[in-house]
């Protein structure tokens, strides 16, 4: 297997959650954000109550050592007043999950999935909070941009402009059939100027049929390395009926154009096995959010040698983290 899971199992679980404001009986925490500044690694954890409501909540650590979990959640500015592109009228939101960080031009952002009475949007927010308070500034989220007025998932920003423009991952919502929820077998990729304004730019890459990942949507924030954008993603097997399987797969994308698929794992490179992945909220998931590395280039690339923590949900019920190289990525990829 190309990831290793820490031998300790999950790093976070509702136990290690404090008491905060509004939160009643922590059942799960899970797919989380992350980022490494200044050598320590910053989570920003998905949070749901016995009441099924939603919290993201910052966490503070060192890779895969014990983390530190703020006391309150994220204070989301202006969640009230999300817009559509050319709306007349605010989106009523119920829940704001599943974030993904990037350092956009020195300023963290935070990209959101955002349960609306029209469907899931994504947002793009930025880290407002007191950098002092220990979490840096995700204590508190102003946002930047609703992206778009399509049913859509998984956003995932790169973390430098590519031909001069900002780009984004997504993974449009379809229809699955009478009863099931929306989801998707399409990777897209949008643009913007300004982190504000976005536009379409057509298909990534799709899902494979039969295979383990008939359904995919992009994960951690693409890393550069000198091959390309190392993406990892999730793929679901959707063909033994009686449950879906998450699994975790990556692609390698062109530099310069990276809606061209340069390589692509054959396999998945890590899937649920232990009774923390089989067993929980929605059972026989592993979901990437965050990948940090520990060393960069001067060109800003994550080297051969580079060591990645990825940090995973498991059965969306507790956060986990899994190691590998970027050299071991590219090989499953090649493979």
């Amino acid at each position: 297997m190309t990831l290793r899971r820490h031998p300790n199992g999950p790093i976070i679980t509702r136990r290690d959650l404090p008491p905060m404001p509004g939160l009643i009986d922590p059942s799960a925490v899970f797919n989380p954000g992350a980022i490494s500044l200044d050598g320590v690694t910053y989570l920003l954890l998905r949070v749901q109550g016995r009441d099924r409501r939603t919290f993201l909540v910052p966490a503070r650590g060192r890779t895969e050592r014990r983390f530190v979990v703020a006391g309150l959640p994220s204070v989301l500015d202006g969640v009230e007043r999300l817009r559509e592109p050319h709306a007349r009228r605010d989106l009523q939101v119920f829940h704001v999950y599943d974030p993904r960080l990037t350092v956009c031009d020195g300023v963290l952002h935070v990209v959101t999935a955002v349960d609306t009475d029209r469907g899931c949007r994504l947002a793009v927010w930025r880290a407002a909070g007191d950098p002092g308070e220990g979490f840096a500034g995700l204590e508190r989220l102003e946002p930047v941009a609703v992206t778009g007025r399509e049913d859509t998932r998984n956003g995932a920003l790169f973390p430098r402009r590519v031909g001069g423009r900002w780009l984004l991952l997504e993974r449009p919502n379809l229809p699955q059939g009478p009863g099931a929820p929306p989801s998707g077998s399409l990777v897209t990729l949008s643009s913007s100027d300004d982190l504000r304004r976005w536009q379409p730019e057509g298909t990534v890459f799709e899902g494979r049929p039969r295979y383990w990942d008939e359904l995919v949507g992009a994960g951690p924030p693409p890393l550069l390395t000198r091959e390309g954008w190392l993406l990892l993603y999730h793929g679901v097997a959707t063909h033994f009926q009686s449950v879906n399987i998450y699994q975790v797969g990556a692609v390698l994308l062109d530099r310069d154009d990276p809606r061209r698929v340069l390589a692509r794992t054959a396999a998945n490179i890590l899937e649920p096995r232990t009774l923390y992945e089989l067993t929980g909220q929605v059972p026989n998931v592993v979901f990437p959010g965050g990948l940090v590395s520990d060393r960069f280039d001067d060109d800003g690339c994550a080297p051969p040698e580079a060591r990645l923590w990825v940090y995973y949900g498991a059965a969306d019920t507790a956060v986990c983290v899994a190691t590998t190289t970027v050299a071991a990525v590219l090989d499953a990829c090649r493979g």
